[in-house]
């Protein structure tokens, strides 16, 4: 597994990184930066996010490549 630290490009990937860092800081965890926009939750764990300031991991699918195109009909 990669540990990433830029925004997803996938947007279901950005909502759910941003949407578990939310729930980290209404559980009472501290902001990553000094100064935000907002104090909103959701609005402080994006900025966190497109500025590079979280750390995930994206796990591997199983099977490698060749499940990725999907299962085909059988004829």
């Amino acid at each position: 597994m990669a540990v990433l630290t830029i925004a997803p490009e996938c947007k279901f990937s950005y909502v759910v990184v941003a949407a578990r860092r939310a729930r980290q800081l209404m559980l009472g965890a501290r902001p990553l930066m000094d100064h935000t926009r907002s104090s909103k939750y959701t609005r402080v764990a994006m900025e966190e996010l497109d500025r590079g300031l979280l750390e995930y991991t994206v796990p591997e699918l199983p099977g490698g490549p060749e499940e990725k195109e999907g299962k085909r009909r059988k004829e």
